[in-house]
């Protein structure tokens, strides 16, 4: 069976497979790695043969495909790829709530025809692994449910690859997304996340939007108690990205400024 037989149908023939296609870590940044650096050939030659697409962004897909197309020579056209967005509602309120699973199950099923007809479909997210800290898991979940086989492909998820650069617990941990921008609000939830971390060992994972990386770093520094472990991965897989984490006194005590236009993966843990 040839390389184009393989992607296009599943082991039974009748369905393709949604494969699952991490993206580089650099979206967004000013500068970017080249993308032989993130991600391995086995999943450039399967990206480089899809013809049926469902993301966040066109726009951004196009730009990745481009990239993918300077290694691996595309199948298609980039016009000429089938590309469907994600509904407006999983960007707003995430896939993974009961109202959203009921509100989008019927269009989240549509974006998987292609499929169901014997053609194999990408799924990407604009950075790292879709469906991990990214919309997604609504299509995975509607592929379950009709039957088709789901293929993750090997790339960046920037939450393991943080942990990992922490020296924190990383037998037990949670990705707990975001944290509230409101002063008091963010206090208290860094407090609850703390008591967690003290309680059981377990270390927090969190994200904040590029351009509020400073404010959460020092409403982290304010908050969390001196002997608590912070931890920054800064620009994961970027040239001058770095990971650091000591505890918070130690950070109080020297001054480091996170930049406002890189991804930056916080830590709490002891």
């Amino acid at each position: 069976m040839t390389q184009t037989n393989q992607i296009k149908h599943d082991l039974s023939g009748q369905r393709g497979t949604l494969f699952l296609v991490p993206a580089p870590l650099d979206f967004g940044c000013s500068t970017q790695a080249p993308i032989t650096f993130a991600l391995p050939a086995r999943t450039l030659e399967v990206a480089s043969g899809l013809e049926y697409w469902i993301c966040e962004n066109a726009k951004t897909l196009r730009a990745y495909l481009k990239r993918v197309g300077e290694v691996y020579p595309l199948k298609l056209a980039i016009q000429q790829v089938q590309i469907q967005e994600l509904p407006h509602a999983v960007h707003k309120k995430g896939d993974h709530l009961g109202e959203t699973r009921t509100q989008q199950k019927s269009s989240i099923e549509d974006l998987l025809k292609p499929a169901l007809q014997g053609n194999s479909m990408g799924l990407a997210s604009e950075a790292g692994m879709p469906a991990v800290a990214d919309p997604g898991s609504s299509v995975v979940r509607a592929a379950h449910a009709l039957n088709i086989n789901v293929v993750p492909l090997v790339g960046p998820s920037s939450l393991l690859m943080a942990l990992s650069a922490m020296g924190l617990n990383g037998q037990s941990f949670a990705f707990v997304g975001y944290v509230p921008h409101d002063s008091g609000a963010l206090q208290k939830r860094l407090k609850e996340l703390e008591g967690t971390v003290l309680r059981t060992q377990q270390t927090q994972l969190l994200i904040e939007t590029p351009y509020r990386n400073n404010a959460l770093f020092k409403g982290m520094l304010s908050t969390l108690q001196p002997n608590t472990r912070v931890g920054v991965s800064v620009g994961l897989t970027l040239e001058n990205g770095q990971n650091k984490c000591q505890s918070v006194a130690d950070w109080r005590s020297q001054f480091f400024e996170l930049p406002q236009n890189v991804p930056v993966v916080f830590a709490i843990g002891t």
